[in-house]
Formats: C-alpha cells, structure tokens, sequence
C-alpha cells in the first residue's frame, strides 16, 4: 500500500513547476502500478499548449475556470469544477486559465516524474525510475 499526501511532495523532486504551472506527482512508473496520478495548478491568466503525443491523459478540474480547445479539431469546451476530458486520441490542445485551477490528472503510460515538456509540449516517454 502505497500513502502519500501532496504536503510531503511540496519542494522534493516529485514537485516539478514550469512557466504558469505545477504538477505535484503523487504516483509515479517507479511505483510499478501502470499509470501516474498527478495534481496539476495552472495559474490564472495563462495559456498553455500541450500535446501528449506518448500518453494517454485524463483530467479533472477540482477548481477554477477556464476553456480548453481541441487543436487538432478546431472545437472549444468551457471548463469548470467538475469537469473531465480525457485525450484519448493523443489531441494537441490548448489550456487557458480563466482563474487559478487545480486539477487531478492521470497519465498511461505512467511518466517517470522528471518529464517536461518540450518546444512542441510534448513529454518524452521515459523508462520509470525504481522509487
């Protein structure tokens, strides 16, 4: 059984920020459960364009506000508490953070917890580090 709380994840290797966001990784490929479990914050008036051409990712928003769009099909969701989507088809999508937001987020394959993402926001598929 594995019992973690996102306080003693704060300031250690598994809290990894980047411009506008922070991604607090709770369980990791190294944990050896076939998927990673991530608490993510975007802050408030950012945009942000991802695309998890390795991953699978599905979200959901805890709280806060804001709009995301599908790139790949041109079409735009607004968000809010309660929200999920899910980028089953390796969508390039764009996040824009009407107010700060908090969202829960797994990732399959699992990352290996030192992924960020790259020129075109995508991350690497890593081999998960043991933990």
């Amino acid at each position: 059984m594995i019992v973690r709380s996102t306080a003693e994840i704060t300031g250690t290797t598994r809290d990894v920020a980047g411009q506008g966001w922070r991604s607090k990784r709770i369980v990791l490929g190294g944990d050896g459960v076939g998927f990673s479990f991530h608490e993510t914050t975007i802050e408030p008036g950012t945009v942000h364009e991802f695309h998890y051409r390795h991953h699978v990712e599905a979200v959901w928003l805890i709280e806060g506000t804001g709009q995301l769009t599908d790139l790949d099909n041109d079409v735009t969701y607004e968000l809010g508490p309660g929200s999920m989507y899910l980028l089953d088809g390796h969508e390039r999508h764009r996040l824009e953070a009407h107010t700060a937001m908090r969202m829960m987020c797994v990732f399959n394959p699992p990352v290996s917890g030192q992924e960020t993402h790259d020129e075109n926001g995508v991350y690497p598929l890593l081999a998960p580090a043991a933990q």
